[in-house]
């Protein structure tokens, strides 16, 4: 069973090696990796052709955001299964794959996992985002589970649509929405922590993001059929106090 991984980036030398060598050291060894950089201008470029011989596929060029370089990457992809590993995350260990790879050998079409963030070094975890009690209710009120931890087969992509650019902050949260609240694809959730990530993702830099992130879960939420409202959507964050550590 193949696995292609997307890792998109920009000027991410800092921490791009790191992620890579993670999932080189994976033990499922049919893995197909793609690196999709938006003309980074730090070393980036040359850290990638460093491990030339474990990356599949790598363009460098301008792009869109984020979600856009990420659909540049679902284009390329060839595997059965596609998981999405930020520039400045890890994989928790080397069987993280191997263990996705078992885990969709049942009639599953979506796996979510729990991941962990962590301040400074991964020892040090600030904050554990378990699916545990996650529900697909939960979408109305904004909350999803961590995209990081979730790998998805191919052929819903093909069949549902990528992610959506018009989203330049949820767009991920809309993506999880369409596939398993919306279509229905069939979803397993296993409790074991598959990303190491770095604190300070892009929702989550200031309060003027936070607010235009929440916009954007409620647009998504209207585009996809589903009744919510904005204050709803605030929510979210009662729940997540219980993830910090």
């Amino acid at each position: 069973m193949k696995i292609s991984i997307i890792t998109v980036c920009f000027n991410s030398a800092k921490t791009l090696e790191e992620t890579i060598l993670s999932v080189s050291k994976q033990t499922h060894r049919d893995i197909e990796y793609i690196i999709v950089d938006g003309a980074s201008t730090d070393n980036t470029k040359e850290i990638v052709h460093k491990y030339s011989n474990f990356i599949t596929e790598f363009i460098s060029e301008p792009d869109r955001g984020i979600y856009d370089a990420m659909n540049k990457g679902l284009a390329m992809c060839t595997g059965d299964i596609i998981g999405i590993l930020n520039s400045d995350d890890i994989y928790k260990n080397t069987h993280v794959l191997s263990k996705v790879a078992q885990a969709f050998e049942t009639s599953i079409d979506c796996l979510c996992t729990d991941i962990e963030i962590f301040k400074d070094n991964p020892n040090n975890v600030v904050r554990y985002y378990s699916c545990t009690r996650w529900k697909p209710w939960m979408f109305r009120i904004g909350h999803q589970p961590p995209h990081p931890g979730f790998f998805v087969k191919n052929e819903c992509y093909k069949n549902y649509g990528n992610f959506d650019t018009q989203f330049k902050l949820a767009a991920d949260f809309e993506i999880l929405l369409r596939l398993i609240g919306k279509n229905k694809c069939k979803t397993a959730y296993q409790p074991w922590v598959s990303v190491s990530m770095r604190s300070g993702g892009a929702s989550q830099k200031s309060l003027k993001n936070i607010r235009l992130a929440n916009q954007e879960d409620h647009k998504a939420l209207k585009k996809n059929g589903y009744f919510s409202l904005l204050p709803m959507i605030w929510c979210k964050y009662l729940l997540k106090v219980f993830q910090f550590r």
